[in-house]
């Protein structure tokens, strides 16, 4: 693949390692292993099916799959990165499903998507996360330097249901 056509983040790109593969196809992706796992998280809870959906439109995705059975390649771990491509990307919802941990999927999953030929010179990567430090810090990431500077406008019960 050219790298100019790979800078473009439309552009399909694939890592394969053994039985495994990391693709940013989005028509790979499946909304039920990834909603059903964010609904579930301590980010997420209660996320609705529509939302998360969106969230992936929007977003440049990057799926894990487990090829070692029978038929379609199973999802396994998700990323996505909301970015301009340009200055700034925001890194979230992260995971591999619990069955599959303890492999370095999660690492191979981040170098993926800090190679990813469309995420390259930019000046901030954000991020938050409540206990993967050490996987983070692996590709550079610290906690904020001068947080007074940074402000948020959080709606934590946004996907609470009133009864």
């Amino acid at each position: 693949m050219d790298v100019n056509s790979a800078a473009n983040p439309g552009t399909i790109v694939e890592s394969h390692r053994g039985e495994f593969v990391i693709s940013t196809d989005p028509a790979r992706l499946d909304l039920d292993v990834i909603h059903g796992f964010l609904t579930n998280c301590y980010w997420a809870k209660g996320i609705p099916r529509e939302v998360v959906a969106r969230s992936i439109e929007h977003s440049l995705c990057f799926g894990v799959y487990d090829s070692s059975g029978a038929g379609v390649p199973e999802q396994v771990g998700f990323a996505r990165v909301v970015s301009d491509f340009t200055t700034v990307a925001y890194l979230g919802d992260v995971f591999v499903l619990k069955s599959h941990r303890g492999r370095g999927l999660s690492k191979w999953l981040m170098e993926c998507i800090m190679q990813h030929p469309a995420l390259q010179g930019l000046r901030r990567w954000i991020l938050l996360t409540r206990d993967a430090h050490g996987l983070y810090t692996q590709f550079g990431f610290t906690p904020v330097k001068a947080p007074e500077r940074y402000m948020e406008l959080h709606n934590a019960s946004v996907y609470e249901v009133e009864p």
